[in-house]
């Protein structure tokens, strides 16, 4: 099939050079997916979905254009050719476009273990599907269910381009998952969730884990009370410090950084967080969500310290931003059939730390403790930070009781020179943090 895939690709590129295209690249993405829910003991839902797209770009001088289609019939590509070629040459010139040079192209590329021999069969995917559900509401105190869901997924991508790059791949990946409710109308009523995702079958947690999880993560937010307004420390859950991670990544994303869309723009070689903080990339991490060997412009990528000791050491750069900025692109381009390259980063990790969650907690005479964050009050120029949250008291060390209806507000430079990463780091979302700590947080409450 990759053969197949790649053979298509080069012919369509070489039809666009002969109807007038000076350079092109191409991709097809296929895939098939299985996907299950089930609710409050009945099979609610079953999907299986195939289906694949093929997308052009062609670059007519300094002009582009990107078409893509479901189409693969010999006319089809035809007129894909005919469609890309025409409306290029009617767009304003961009003097950053152009594909790498064939001696920037990576070799070698390293086989990450992406994609499992067996898939999971529906029936197996329904049986997870109801015992995460059934583990789910098993637990004392949830009184209803949005339901347990189970997927899984392959697929296949080539892209190839006229500058001698070529990359055709197959990958798996699915995960598990339960939503409930504990509590009732008139005492209150909490939800909450959890999940496990994998490229390999065998690495999945099991699916009892999961509801279990969800349950009781539920029930312990029931009696949730209000707070006096206040400036506190705050410890994130890992969960919700991922989210913290996210809005770095942002920052020091190269099409954003082109713009001055940042609040890190000046940042570069400088302290972002305090010293002893490190924020890795591993883009060859065997099995990993986010693996590849190269990006999608067919250049290399490799492990990296984004924030090493504290100071950034580099922006997410793909060809056109790394020339906005007269810098060497990084090799983070992604892409899909219907877009145009863009930086976007693989496995991110902000390093563990050496105290236990515990540990961090207990330094804490009256603070709070985050599971869960809400809304998109992020300013990704100024840094302002202002988003509603929920969790836990903290009092005398100890987390005391639940809370909620609570904002939380600071700006994120300060917050990132504030961070004490705990050791609790679980590589299970891609994006992955430990629990963290950070001082000095303004509190809205009651």
């Amino acid at each position: 099939m990759s053969e197949e895939s790649l053979n298509v690709l080069t012919d369509l590129i070489a039809k666009a050079k002969t109807a007038g295209a000076d350079a092109a690249d191409a991709i097809i993405a296929d895939g098939e997916s299985t996907s299950v829910t089930y609710r409050l003991g009945e099979l609610e839902q079953l999907e299986h979905s195939e289906g694949g797209d093929i997308g052009l770009r062609v670059l007519v001088g300094k002009k582009q254009a990107i078409v893509s289609s479901s189409d693969r019939s010999p006319e089809a590509l035809s007129e894909l050719v005919d469609r890309a070629v025409a409306m290029a040459k009617t767009v304003p010139d961009d003097e950053l476009l152009g594909l790498a040079d064939p001696d920037q192209l990576a070799t070698d590329l390293i086989d990450l273990d992406m994609c499992d021999p067996d898939d999971i069969s529906t029936e197996t995917l329904i049986e997870a599907a109801r015992t995460c559900e059934e583990a789910a509401r098993a637990i004392k105190g949830v009184t209803n269910s949005e339901g347990a869901q189970a997927n899984w997924g392959r697929t296949r991508v080539a892209i190839a381009a006229s500058n001698g790059f070529q990359r055709a791949y197959e990958s798996t990946g699915g995960s598990f998952s339960a939503s409930v409710l504990a509590g009732d109308v008139e005492t209150g009523m909490e939800t909450d969730y959890e999940y496990t995702s994998a490229v390999y079958a065998e690495d999945f947690k099991t699916p009892e884990e999961v509801g279990r999880a969800a349950g009781e993560r539920a029930v312990r937010k029931l009696g949730a009370r209000k707070i006096k307004s206040g400036k506190f420390p705050i410890v994130f859950e890992s969960r919700a410090a991922s989210g913290m991670v996210s809005h770095f990544l942002g920052a020091i994303n190269g099409a954003a950084v082109a713009r001055g869309t940042t609040f890190l723009k000046d940042h570069m070689e400088k302290a972002v967080f305090s010293d002893g903080i490190i924020v890795s990339e591993d883009p060859h991490r065997a099995r990993g969500l986010r693996s590849k060997p190269c990006d999608a412009e067919g250049l290399a990528n490799m492990r990296r310290n984004l924030i090493d000791n504290g100071v950034l050491t580099t922006w997410v750069l793909d060809l056109r931003s790394a020339r906005k900025l007269g810098l060497t692109p990084t090799g983070h381009a992604s892409r899909g059939p219907s877009s145009p390259p863009s930086p976007s980063v693989t496995n991110v990790v902000l390093e563990a730390g050496s105290q236990t969650p515990e540990e961090l907690i207990a330094e804490i005479q009256t603070g709070l403790f985050v599971t869960d964050a809400f809304g998109q009050g992020v300013n990704g120029v100024t840094g302002d930070y202002s988003r509603g949250v929920g969790g836990f008291w903290i009092e005398n060390g100890e987390i005391s009781y639940p809370v909620n209806e609570i904002t939380i507000a600071s700006n994120l430079k300060e917050m990132f020179m504030s961070v004490t990463p705990a050791n609790d780091l679980d590589l299970s979302r891609g994006i992955d943090s430990p629990t963290i700590r950070i001082d000095g947080m303004s509190v809205a409450g009651s």
